[in-house]
């Protein structure tokens, strides 16, 4: 039985060379390097919402909306969420404050000139706002934001706020934070969340999951993905480690068809509907 309870659907638009797993060789004054796929990927998960009549929260990184304009448009216009995800990529763990508000500053802007609205979204990239830099929530704040998607309590070599709230929470900053879902499963807290753990289990143990999420925690579910986990013909990174190979690279050949196991199982909405985020 489909349970009603309605979920959020979130992707972070960005591109395969953009990702934390491929930062130590593919820098920033690289990106130039590759030829972007970001545009035909994310038009693929339109049609793919659009089949389902479902509204996502989109996470788009600025350097994408400076060259695909366009695109963001098009996703504003088919009634789906936009929010930031800062601009370059940097994860927010690795900047000082003045570096961070410039970054988030630069995606904002440029977003909100683009589609004429105040934007209230943010989503650090990595969920990398923790133990030490808290501060960002202040920076979010002060730039006008309701709400950030940048935790995820668990334990990870890249993130992780293991001992931080696992569901929505008002911060004392006066933003709400939307941490990405964890189950507790034999005492252990199970990222379910999405992204490569999504990849990682066969889909009928990640339904079962978001069941079990649903059914204890009576709390709505969040999930999140990103264009390059439907392209399993994009290019392979040469000289990453077999970690992030393995990570990057796992099951996108069967993606899609989950995503739409998924998008058929449960009930899908933007963040600002799910959690009742005011504009």
């Amino acid at each position: 039985m489909r349970n009603n309870v309605l979920n959020a659907m979130t992707v972070d638009v960005e591109d395969f060379f953009h990702v934390s797993a491929f930062e130590s060789i593919i820098t920033p004054d690289k990106w130039h390097e590759y030829q972007p796929r970001v545009d035909a990927n994310t038009k693929r998960l339109l049609d793919l919402f659009a089949k389902h009549d479902i509204k996502s929260t989109f996470f788009v990184l600025g350097w994408v909306a400076e060259r695909y304009p366009e695109l963001i448009k098009e996703i504003h216009k088919q009634g789906h969420e936009v929010a930031s995800h800062g601009y370059a990529h940097r994860r927010a763990s690795e900047q000082t404050r003045a570096e961070f508000t410039a970054d988030v500053l630069r995606s904002k802007n440029h977003l909100e000139d683009l589609l004429g609205e105040k934007l209230v979204g943010y989503r650090a990239p990595s969920f990398s706002i923790g133990y030490t830099n808290e501060w960002a929530f202040e920076v979010l704040a002060e730039l006008g934001f309701k709400y950030s998607s940048s935790t995820y309590p668990v334990k990870h070599d890249l993130y992780g706020t293991p001992d931080w709230p696992r569901f929505a929470y008002n911060r004392a900053e006066g933003i709400v934070e939307i941490p990405i879902p964890t189950l507790k499963l034999m005492g252990k807290q199970v990222p379910i969340g999405g992204g490569g753990y999504f990849r990682l289990y066969p889909y009928w143990f990640a339904k079962f999951l978001v069941n079990q999420y649903l059914q204890t925690e009576k709390q709505p579910y969040s999930f999140y993905f990103h264009p390059w986990e439907i392209d399993p013909n994009q290019p392979r990174v040469k000289g990453a480690s077999f970690k992030s190979k393995f990570r990057h690279y796992l099951n996108l050949d069967k993606m899609e068809n989950r995503l739409e196991n998924l998008m058929n199982d449960f009930n899908w909405g933007t963040i600002r509907q799910v959690y009742n985020i005011d504009s």
